[in-house]
């Protein structure tokens, strides 16, 4: 039964083969809304699953979830779509919560940890629909320069592709660097492959930007994000900043 169990949460946990349902579900829902709702809830249904298992996570499960996020993460070095970088960038992050769940002072930290996971990708997934809205898609080479037509959307999608490649102040970064420094002595293959994944985030988080942001501009003019939805925004990635600078008194 425990097997069994593992087996479930492993579809809302993301582990390869069954994270592909997550990714397929993620592509064919075109509302911008229900996709942002699957990136906050999915991993909470994972959570709660994984909360009324009895006994730790077997160490097995531990390597399986690390490999996952390795092979997701160097996938989004390849890719250009940025509605296919975030759900597979958030499976990868995704896949970690298994790791990170071994050393989280409580299950609250634990749900604030998945949410901090979770939020930036919510962010990339709004941002998507308004550079579809401009552009036709989203998709970096196809739609760059955005720095010079559309400079407020810009500063708010550079800033949440570096909350979701784990960046300093954010909180994937503490969470990851806190997760990495307990896992060293225990599990230190486990311990090397997240760093390998959080290197290949940074590339793919490179290759993102430079795709999208940067480049030469679209000679048409683009209107602009306003300051109504500007300014929450940016409130919600201060409020992540934030966040994750005092969680790490909670972490270690």
């Amino acid at each position: 039964m425990t097997l069994l169990g593992y087996l479930v949460v492993t579809l809302f946990l993301p582990l390869f083969p069954v994270s592909m349902l997550f990714n397929r579900l993620y592509a064919r829902v075109g509302n911008p809304w229900l996709r942002m709702s699957l990136l906050l809830l999915w991993p909470q249904a994972g959570l709660l699953m994984l909360a009324v298992l009895p006994g730790k996570v077997p160490v097995w499960v531990i390597y399986w979830a690390v490999l996952t996020a390795c092979l997701y993460a160097f996938r989004a070095v390849a890719l250009r779509d940025l509605n296919l970088w975030t759900a597979h960038m958030a499976t990868s992050a995704w896949a970690l919560l298994w790791a990170v769940g071994l050393f989280a002072p409580s299950e609250m930290i634990l749900v604030l940890q998945a949410a901090g996971f979770s939020a930036p990708f919510i962010l990339l997934a709004w941002l998507a629909f308004r550079i579809e809205a401009l552009c036709g898609a989203a998709y970096a080479g196809a739609c760059g320069g955005l720095a010079q037509t559309v400079p407020r959307l810009s500063v708010l999608l550079l800033l949440s592709i570096l909350a979701a490649i784990g960046t300093p102040l954010f909180p994937a970064f503490f969470t990851l660097l806190v997760t990495i420094v307990h896992t060293l002595p225990v599990l230190p293959g486990a311990a090397l492959i997240m760093l390998v994944v959080w290197l290949l985030w940074a590339w793919s988080g490179v290759q993102m930007t430079r795709g999208l942001v940067v480049g030469v501009a679209a000679e048409e003019p683009k209107p602009d994000l306003g300051l109504a939805t500007t300014v929450p925004a940016g409130i919600l990635l201060t409020v992540l900043a934030i966040a994750g600078v005092t969680s790490l008194g909670y972490l270690t």
